[in-house]
Protein backbone atom coordinates (compact mmCIF):
# COMPACT_ATOMS: atom_id res chain seq x y z
CA UNK A 1 0.00 0.00 0.00
CA UNK A 2 1.63 3.39 -0.76
CA UNK A 3 0.40 7.46 -1.33
CA UNK A 4 0.55 7.40 -4.91
CA UNK A 5 0.51 10.41 -6.76
CA UNK A 6 -0.90 8.77 -10.16
CA UNK A 7 -2.45 5.82 -9.07
CA UNK A 8 -4.86 5.89 -11.56
CA UNK A 9 -3.03 4.63 -14.27
CA UNK A 10 -0.82 2.06 -12.51
CA UNK A 11 -3.36 -0.76 -13.56
CA UNK A 12 -3.01 -2.12 -16.79
CA UNK A 13 -5.35 -0.79 -19.44
CA UNK A 14 -6.77 2.51 -17.90
CA UNK A 15 -6.11 6.47 -19.52
CA UNK A 16 -7.28 9.44 -17.84
CA UNK A 17 -6.63 13.22 -17.49
CA UNK A 18 -7.92 16.44 -15.76
CA UNK A 19 -8.58 19.14 -17.50
CA UNK A 20 -9.99 22.62 -17.10
CA UNK A 21 -13.14 23.54 -19.04
CA UNK A 22 -14.23 26.75 -16.92
CA UNK A 23 -16.71 25.49 -14.21
CA UNK A 24 -14.43 26.75 -11.69
CA UNK A 25 -12.57 30.03 -10.87
CA UNK A 26 -9.07 31.00 -11.92
CA UNK A 27 -9.13 28.45 -14.51
CA UNK A 28 -8.44 25.07 -11.92
CA UNK A 29 -9.12 21.55 -13.22
CA UNK A 30 -12.88 20.59 -13.42
CA UNK A 31 -13.25 17.65 -15.30
CA UNK A 32 -12.07 14.46 -14.48
CA UNK A 33 -12.01 11.83 -17.50
CA UNK A 34 -11.30 8.09 -16.87
CA UNK A 35 -11.30 5.53 -19.98
CA UNK A 36 -10.80 1.42 -19.91
CA UNK A 37 -9.06 0.20 -22.99
CA UNK A 38 -11.45 -3.10 -22.07
CA UNK A 39 -15.36 -3.38 -20.73
CA UNK A 40 -15.04 -3.43 -17.16
CA UNK A 41 -16.93 -4.65 -14.79
CA UNK A 42 -18.28 -3.23 -11.85
CA UNK A 43 -20.02 -1.80 -8.78
CA UNK A 44 -20.97 1.48 -6.73
CA UNK A 45 -22.11 2.52 -3.59
CA UNK A 46 -24.24 5.83 -3.62
CA UNK A 47 -25.70 8.40 -1.14
CA UNK A 48 -28.40 7.76 0.50
CA UNK A 49 -29.85 10.92 0.87
CA UNK A 50 -33.21 11.43 -0.91
CA UNK A 51 -32.01 14.09 -2.83
CA UNK A 52 -29.78 12.97 -5.65
CA UNK A 53 -27.76 14.63 -8.18
CA UNK A 54 -28.61 14.36 -11.86
CA UNK A 55 -25.19 12.89 -12.64
CA UNK A 56 -25.20 10.46 -9.89
CA UNK A 57 -28.81 9.76 -10.77
CA UNK A 58 -27.77 8.28 -14.06
CA UNK A 59 -24.65 6.23 -12.96
CA UNK A 60 -27.02 4.38 -10.27
CA UNK A 61 -29.69 3.51 -13.12
CA UNK A 62 -26.78 2.01 -15.31
CA UNK A 63 -25.80 -0.52 -12.68
CA UNK A 64 -29.34 -1.72 -12.73
CA UNK A 65 -28.83 -2.60 -16.04
CA UNK A 66 -25.21 -4.48 -15.41
CA UNK A 67 -23.97 -3.05 -18.55
CA UNK A 68 -19.74 -3.18 -18.55
CA UNK A 69 -18.21 0.46 -18.27
CA UNK A 70 -15.47 2.11 -20.60
CA UNK A 71 -15.45 5.25 -19.12
CA UNK A 72 -16.19 7.45 -16.06
CA UNK A 73 -16.14 11.05 -16.52
CA UNK A 74 -16.77 13.62 -13.66
CA UNK A 75 -17.29 17.35 -13.57
CA UNK A 76 -16.44 19.50 -10.44
CA UNK A 77 -17.17 23.13 -9.31
CA UNK A 78 -21.16 22.50 -10.57
CA UNK A 79 -23.11 19.87 -8.54
CA UNK A 80 -25.88 19.40 -11.44
CA UNK A 81 -28.59 18.89 -8.74
CA UNK A 82 -31.32 19.97 -8.12
CA UNK A 83 -32.09 21.86 -11.98
CA UNK A 84 -34.98 20.00 -12.84
CA UNK A 85 -35.10 18.02 -16.08
CA UNK A 86 -32.16 19.85 -17.46
CA UNK A 87 -29.75 17.96 -15.24
CA UNK A 88 -30.80 15.11 -16.38
CA UNK A 89 -30.23 16.07 -20.02
CA UNK A 90 -27.07 17.45 -19.15
CA UNK A 91 -25.60 14.34 -17.57
CA UNK A 92 -26.86 12.29 -21.02
CA UNK A 93 -25.25 14.95 -22.40
CA UNK A 94 -21.66 14.61 -20.86
CA UNK A 95 -22.03 10.72 -21.39
CA UNK A 96 -22.97 11.16 -25.08
CA UNK A 97 -20.03 13.34 -24.98
CA UNK A 98 -17.59 10.90 -23.00
CA UNK A 99 -18.63 8.51 -25.22
CA UNK A 100 -17.55 9.73 -28.58
CA UNK A 101 -13.78 10.63 -26.89
CA UNK A 102 -14.08 7.30 -25.97
CA UNK A 103 -14.78 5.38 -28.75
CA UNK A 104 -17.55 3.76 -27.14
CA UNK A 105 -21.67 3.80 -26.61
CA UNK A 106 -22.92 6.27 -23.58
CA UNK A 107 -24.89 3.79 -21.80
CA UNK A 108 -20.63 2.65 -20.80
CA UNK A 109 -19.95 5.72 -19.65
CA UNK A 110 -20.70 6.52 -16.03
CA UNK A 111 -21.32 10.15 -14.85
CA UNK A 112 -20.33 11.99 -11.76
CA UNK A 113 -20.51 15.72 -10.87
CA UNK A 114 -19.45 17.93 -7.21
CA UNK A 115 -19.84 21.20 -6.17
CA UNK A 116 -22.33 24.24 -6.32
CA UNK A 117 -26.20 22.68 -5.77
CA UNK A 118 -29.09 24.20 -7.74
CA UNK A 119 -27.12 25.64 -10.51
CA UNK A 120 -27.35 24.87 -14.11
CA UNK A 121 -24.43 22.77 -15.60
CA UNK A 122 -22.94 24.77 -18.68
CA UNK A 123 -22.85 22.66 -21.27
CA UNK A 124 -20.35 24.24 -23.97
CA UNK A 125 -18.00 24.66 -21.26
CA UNK A 126 -18.25 20.91 -20.31
CA UNK A 127 -18.21 19.97 -24.14
CA UNK A 128 -15.09 21.68 -24.75
CA UNK A 129 -13.28 20.57 -21.96
CA UNK A 130 -14.56 16.77 -22.92
CA UNK A 131 -13.04 17.07 -26.12
CA UNK A 132 -9.81 18.41 -24.87
CA UNK A 133 -10.12 15.40 -22.17
CA UNK A 134 -10.30 12.95 -24.92
CA UNK A 135 -7.42 14.32 -26.65
CA UNK A 136 -4.84 14.49 -24.16
CA UNK A 137 -5.81 11.02 -22.43
CA UNK A 138 -2.42 9.18 -21.37
CA UNK A 139 -0.94 6.49 -19.12
CA UNK A 140 1.53 8.51 -17.22
CA UNK A 141 1.53 9.33 -13.60
CA UNK A 142 0.99 12.75 -14.18
CA UNK A 143 -2.18 12.42 -16.42
CA UNK A 144 -3.81 9.93 -13.35
CA UNK A 145 -3.30 13.22 -10.67
CA UNK A 146 -4.51 15.72 -13.67
CA UNK A 147 -7.50 13.61 -13.02
CA UNK A 148 -7.38 13.86 -9.17
CA UNK A 149 -6.64 17.11 -9.41
CA UNK A 150 -9.74 17.87 -11.48
CA UNK A 151 -12.24 16.35 -9.02
CA UNK A 152 -10.80 18.33 -6.09
CA UNK A 153 -13.52 20.91 -4.46
CA UNK A 154 -12.12 22.79 -1.11
CA UNK A 155 -9.81 19.16 -0.94
CA UNK A 156 -5.93 20.86 -0.02
CA UNK A 157 -4.46 17.57 -0.55
CA UNK A 158 -4.72 14.71 -3.30
CA UNK A 159 -5.90 11.40 -2.32
CA UNK A 160 -4.59 9.06 -4.19
CA UNK A 161 -3.57 5.13 -3.23
CA UNK A 162 -2.89 2.02 -5.39
CA UNK A 163 -1.73 -1.25 -3.74
CA UNK A 164 -0.34 -4.91 -5.78
CA UNK A 165 -0.99 -8.30 -4.74
CA UNK A 166 -1.28 -11.65 -6.72
CA UNK A 167 -4.77 -13.61 -7.63
CA UNK A 168 -4.71 -16.89 -8.78
CA UNK A 169 -0.88 -16.69 -9.28
CA UNK A 170 -1.07 -13.56 -11.32
CA UNK A 171 0.19 -9.93 -10.51
CA UNK A 172 -3.05 -7.42 -10.25
CA UNK A 173 -2.65 -3.92 -8.92
CA UNK A 174 -5.89 -2.19 -7.13
CA UNK A 175 -5.72 1.95 -7.30
CA UNK A 176 -8.62 4.93 -6.06
CA UNK A 177 -8.40 8.73 -5.79
CA UNK A 178 -11.36 10.30 -3.69
CA UNK A 179 -12.38 13.69 -3.04
CA UNK A 180 -13.84 15.00 -0.33
CA UNK A 181 -13.05 17.84 2.78
CA UNK A 182 -16.45 18.92 3.53
CA UNK A 183 -20.21 18.08 4.07
CA UNK A 184 -18.77 14.43 5.05
CA UNK A 185 -20.87 11.93 7.63
CA UNK A 186 -21.78 8.41 6.85
CA UNK A 187 -24.00 6.91 4.21
CA UNK A 188 -21.96 8.95 1.95
CA UNK A 189 -21.17 12.59 2.21
CA UNK A 190 -19.67 15.27 0.03
CA UNK A 191 -17.07 12.68 -1.91
CA UNK A 192 -16.95 10.69 -4.73
CA UNK A 193 -14.08 7.99 -4.77
CA UNK A 194 -13.03 6.34 -7.92
CA UNK A 195 -11.18 2.35 -7.51
CA UNK A 196 -9.95 0.82 -10.41
CA UNK A 197 -8.33 -2.50 -10.95
CA UNK A 198 -6.58 -4.72 -13.20
CA UNK A 199 -8.16 -7.80 -11.84
CA UNK A 200 -10.99 -9.84 -13.37
CA UNK A 201 -13.64 -9.84 -10.90
CA UNK A 202 -17.30 -10.53 -11.55
CA UNK A 203 -19.53 -7.59 -11.05
CA UNK A 204 -21.44 -10.08 -7.82
CA UNK A 205 -17.85 -9.92 -6.14
CA UNK A 206 -17.09 -6.41 -6.73
CA UNK A 207 -20.11 -5.66 -5.47
CA UNK A 208 -20.08 -7.21 -2.01
CA UNK A 209 -16.74 -6.07 -1.69
CA UNK A 210 -17.47 -2.56 -1.81
CA UNK A 211 -19.92 -2.68 0.13
CA UNK A 212 -17.98 -4.28 2.82
CA UNK A 213 -15.07 -1.63 2.38
CA UNK A 214 -17.36 1.30 2.38
CA UNK A 215 -19.19 0.17 5.52
CA UNK A 216 -16.08 0.34 7.67
CA UNK A 217 -14.46 3.25 5.67
CA UNK A 218 -16.08 5.65 4.11
CA UNK A 219 -19.27 4.95 6.08
CA UNK A 220 -17.12 6.10 9.01
CA UNK A 221 -15.64 9.24 8.14
CA UNK A 222 -17.65 12.52 9.71
CA UNK A 223 -16.32 15.52 9.34
CA UNK A 224 -18.88 18.08 9.87
CA UNK A 225 -22.30 15.20 10.27
CA UNK A 226 -23.59 16.90 6.54
CA UNK A 227 -24.16 14.52 3.90
CA UNK A 228 -24.45 15.69 0.08
CA UNK A 229 -26.06 14.89 -2.95
CA UNK A 230 -23.95 13.42 -5.26
CA UNK A 231 -21.64 11.04 -3.17
CA UNK A 232 -20.69 8.01 -4.96
CA UNK A 233 -17.92 5.39 -4.85
CA UNK A 234 -17.19 3.25 -7.89
CA UNK A 235 -15.16 0.28 -8.66
CA UNK A 236 -14.57 -0.84 -11.95
CA UNK A 237 -12.19 -4.09 -12.85
CA UNK A 238 -11.02 -4.52 -16.86
CA UNK A 239 -9.89 -7.86 -16.03
CA UNK A 240 -6.46 -6.63 -18.08
CA UNK A 241 -4.25 -8.45 -16.23
CA UNK A 242 -5.50 -12.33 -16.95
CA UNK A 243 -5.98 -13.67 -14.06
CA UNK A 244 -8.78 -16.45 -13.74
CA UNK A 245 -11.93 -14.37 -13.17
CA UNK A 246 -13.37 -13.96 -9.39
CA UNK A 247 -16.91 -15.85 -9.90
CA UNK A 248 -17.40 -17.25 -5.81
CA UNK A 249 -17.42 -14.31 -3.01
CA UNK A 250 -16.22 -17.45 -0.79
CA UNK A 251 -12.91 -18.25 -2.75
CA UNK A 252 -10.14 -17.71 -1.14
CA UNK A 253 -9.24 -15.38 -4.12
CA UNK A 254 -12.29 -13.66 -3.56
CA UNK A 255 -11.61 -12.94 0.14
CA UNK A 256 -7.51 -11.52 -0.58
CA UNK A 257 -9.46 -9.27 -3.30
CA UNK A 258 -11.97 -8.04 -0.62
CA UNK A 259 -9.16 -7.51 2.24
CA UNK A 260 -6.81 -5.29 -0.06
CA UNK A 261 -9.85 -3.14 -1.57
CA UNK A 262 -10.64 -2.96 2.38
CA UNK A 263 -7.20 -1.64 2.95
CA UNK A 264 -6.94 1.18 0.15
CA UNK A 265 -10.77 2.03 1.22
CA UNK A 266 -9.70 2.58 5.10
CA UNK A 267 -6.80 4.24 3.68
CA UNK A 268 -8.54 6.85 1.56
CA UNK A 269 -11.33 7.56 4.47
CA UNK A 270 -8.37 8.42 6.74
CA UNK A 271 -7.19 10.77 4.36
CA UNK A 272 -10.16 12.21 3.54
CA UNK A 273 -11.01 12.69 7.57
CA UNK A 274 -7.26 14.38 8.15
CA UNK A 275 -8.13 17.08 5.21
CA UNK A 276 -11.57 18.04 6.46
CA UNK A 277 -12.27 21.28 5.92
CA UNK A 278 -10.22 23.80 8.46
CA UNK A 279 -8.93 20.76 10.19
CA UNK A 280 -5.32 20.52 11.75
CA UNK A 281 -5.90 16.78 13.28
CA UNK A 282 -7.06 13.15 12.22
CA UNK A 283 -8.83 12.00 15.48
CA UNK A 284 -10.09 8.61 15.28
CA UNK A 285 -12.82 7.43 17.69
CA UNK A 286 -12.69 3.97 18.63
CA UNK A 287 -15.40 2.26 20.83
CA UNK A 288 -14.86 -0.99 22.35
CA UNK A 289 -16.86 -3.35 24.77
CA UNK A 290 -20.35 -2.31 24.01
CA UNK A 291 -23.47 -4.92 24.21
CA UNK A 292 -24.14 -4.55 20.55
CA UNK A 293 -22.27 -3.89 17.49
CA UNK A 294 -24.86 -0.88 17.12
CA UNK A 295 -24.25 0.37 20.22
CA UNK A 296 -20.88 0.60 19.63
CA UNK A 297 -21.58 1.94 16.19
CA UNK A 298 -23.91 4.82 18.15
CA UNK A 299 -21.45 5.89 20.71
CA UNK A 300 -18.36 6.11 17.93
CA UNK A 301 -20.48 8.37 15.82
CA UNK A 302 -21.83 10.80 18.72
CA UNK A 303 -18.52 11.17 19.59
CA UNK A 304 -17.42 12.02 16.11
CA UNK A 305 -19.57 14.18 15.02
CA UNK A 306 -19.81 16.16 18.83
CA UNK A 307 -18.97 19.70 17.73
CA UNK A 308 -17.92 20.37 21.32
CA UNK A 309 -15.38 17.05 21.51
CA UNK A 310 -14.16 18.35 17.79
CA UNK A 311 -13.59 21.94 19.08
CA UNK A 312 -11.74 20.61 22.19
CA UNK A 313 -9.27 18.78 19.50
CA UNK A 314 -8.82 21.85 18.41
CA UNK A 315 -7.99 23.86 21.40
CA UNK A 316 -5.71 20.94 22.48
CA UNK A 317 -8.24 20.50 25.68
CA UNK A 318 -8.27 17.35 27.53
CA UNK A 319 -12.22 18.09 28.47
CA UNK A 320 -12.84 14.15 28.31
CA UNK A 321 -16.59 14.96 29.87
CA UNK A 322 -17.18 15.98 26.53
CA UNK A 323 -16.46 12.89 25.24
CA UNK A 324 -18.20 11.05 27.72
CA UNK A 325 -21.58 13.25 27.42
CA UNK A 326 -21.23 12.33 23.76
CA UNK A 327 -21.92 9.14 24.40
CA UNK A 328 -24.44 9.64 26.78
CA UNK A 329 -26.80 10.99 24.50
CA UNK A 330 -25.63 8.54 21.89
CA UNK A 331 -28.74 5.88 22.56
CA UNK A 332 -26.21 3.47 23.17
CA UNK A 333 -26.97 1.09 25.94
CA UNK A 334 -24.64 0.75 28.77
CA UNK A 335 -23.69 1.63 32.57
CA UNK A 336 -21.90 5.18 32.79
CA UNK A 337 -20.61 3.51 35.95
CA UNK A 338 -18.56 1.23 33.87
CA UNK A 339 -17.19 3.52 31.31
CA UNK A 340 -13.51 4.13 30.43
CA UNK A 341 -11.64 6.52 28.75
CA UNK A 342 -8.49 7.54 26.84
CA UNK A 343 -6.33 9.65 25.00
CA UNK A 344 -4.00 7.48 23.46
CA UNK A 345 -2.04 5.95 25.63
CA UNK A 346 -3.53 8.31 28.50
CA UNK A 347 -6.67 7.03 30.92
CA UNK A 348 -8.32 10.04 31.94
CA UNK A 349 -11.74 8.11 32.85
CA UNK A 350 -12.06 4.93 34.54
CA UNK A 351 -15.21 2.71 35.50
CA UNK A 352 -17.16 6.59 35.22
CA UNK A 353 -14.51 8.67 37.90
CA UNK A 354 -12.05 11.10 37.01
CA UNK A 355 -8.15 9.95 36.59
CA UNK A 356 -5.55 12.27 38.40
CA UNK A 357 -3.60 12.34 35.26
CA UNK A 358 -0.64 13.82 33.58
CA UNK A 359 -1.94 16.82 31.48
CA UNK A 360 1.53 17.56 30.03
CA UNK A 361 1.45 14.33 28.43
CA UNK A 362 -2.20 15.39 27.40
CA UNK A 363 -1.08 18.16 26.05
CA UNK A 364 1.26 16.81 24.66
CA UNK A 365 -1.31 13.98 22.64
CA UNK A 366 -3.32 16.68 21.81
CA UNK A 367 -1.01 18.65 19.75
CA UNK A 368 -0.21 15.55 17.62
CA UNK A 369 -2.11 15.53 13.89
CA UNK A 370 -3.27 12.37 14.32
CA UNK A 371 -5.07 11.45 18.21
CA UNK A 372 -6.90 8.31 19.19
CA UNK A 373 -9.44 8.82 21.54
CA UNK A 374 -10.80 5.25 22.85
CA UNK A 375 -14.22 4.82 25.09
CA UNK A 376 -14.56 1.10 26.65
CA UNK A 377 -17.99 0.58 27.67
CA UNK A 378 -17.24 -2.32 29.49
CA UNK A 379 -20.44 -4.05 28.76
CA UNK A 380 -19.41 -6.62 26.12
CA UNK A 381 -17.57 -7.42 23.29
CA UNK A 382 -18.35 -5.53 20.45
CA UNK A 383 -16.65 -2.43 18.73
CA UNK A 384 -17.07 0.06 16.34
CA UNK A 385 -14.68 3.19 14.70
CA UNK A 386 -15.25 6.50 13.33
CA UNK A 387 -12.42 8.80 11.52
CA UNK A 388 -13.35 12.59 12.08
CA UNK A 389 -11.27 15.49 12.32
CA UNK A 390 -11.29 18.88 14.66
CA UNK A 391 -13.20 21.88 14.07
CA UNK A 392 -11.12 24.99 13.62
CA UNK A 393 -11.77 28.63 12.26
CA UNK A 394 -11.35 27.76 8.85
CA UNK A 395 -14.60 25.50 8.75
CA UNK A 396 -16.74 28.45 9.33
CA UNK A 397 -14.68 30.80 7.00
CA UNK A 398 -15.01 28.30 4.06
CA UNK A 399 -18.57 27.62 4.75
CA UNK A 400 -19.59 30.83 5.00
CA UNK A 401 -18.41 32.11 1.62
CA UNK A 402 -18.60 28.65 -0.29
CA UNK A 403 -20.96 29.69 -3.05
CA UNK A 404 -19.14 33.49 -3.10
Amino acid sequence: MRTDPGAMTRPTGYRATGVACGLKKEGRPDLAFLVSDLPAEWAGVFTRNQVKGHSLVRTRNLLECRMPARAVVINSGNANACVGPEGDLAASRMAELAAAAAGCQPDEVLTGSTGVIGKRLDLDRVAHGIAVAGATLGRTPEDAHAAMQAIMTTDRVPKEVSLSFDLCGVGVTLAGMAKGSGMIHPDMATMIAVIVTDAAVSSLVLELALRKACDRSFNRVSVDGDTSVCDMVLLLANGAAGNARLQDPASPDARRFSEALDRLCDRLARAVAKDGEGATKLVEVLVRGAMTPEDARLAASAVARSPLVKTAMFGEDANWGRILTAVGYSGAAFDPGRVSIGLGDLPVCRNGCALDFDEARASEILAGDEILLWIDLGQGESEDHYYTCDFSYEYVRINGSYRT
